[in-house]
């Protein structure tokens, strides 16, 4: 590959398009924004209304691109899989969604490479915090009792 030049936007899952941030960035490189565009919706489809890091390369010369997704944010995440459009607006009082422990521990799975949690505990720790602060629940219950639970080793035989 000769000269490179990296792009790094966030798009809503399966809906970017050829307008900003993508298309005035691309442009200027002389590249098929619509077969880029179409390969980014096509990888990024799973993530249907969820902001998603992109990183998109091109090769200035050969007009080549290479394309890698991110993961979306944890609260993102937790939203889709409790079935609410965003977090609680007062989530201290009101609980807007709940998750199941696999949902949680999914979730974590798919955070840990980019997350400095040393194991699959500790990042669905990190996953009942954010739960916390959206005002979600976890089985049923305030994230703060579930957190007492995980660190009382309740539910350690889920994360071996």
């Amino acid at each position: 590959m000769g000269d490179k030049q990296i792009i790094n936007v966030l798009v809503t899952g399966g809906e970017a398009s050829a307008g900003p941030p993508l298309g005035p960035a691309l442009g200027p490189l002389g590249v098929n924004v619509l077969g880029i565009v179409n390969e980014i919706n096509r990888q990024t489809g799973d993530f249907k209304g969820m902001r998603v890091p992109v990183k998109v390369e091109v090769d200035k010369e050969t007009k080549q691109f290479v394309i890698s997704v991110g993961t979306p944010t944890t609260s993102a995440l937790i939203a889709k899989e409790s079935g609410i459009p965003k977090g609680s607006a007062k989530p201290n009082t009101e609980l807007a969604g709940d998750l199941t422990m696999d949902k949680v521990i999914s979730i974590a799975k798919s955070k840990i490479a980019g997350s400095y949690a040393a194991s699959i505990k500790s990042a669905a720790k990190e996953v009942v915090g954010s739960c916390v602060s959206m005002g979600v629940k976890v089985e049923g219950k305030d994230p703060r009792e579930f957190m007492k639970e995980i660190d009382a080793g309740k539910w350690d035989s889920k994360f071996q």
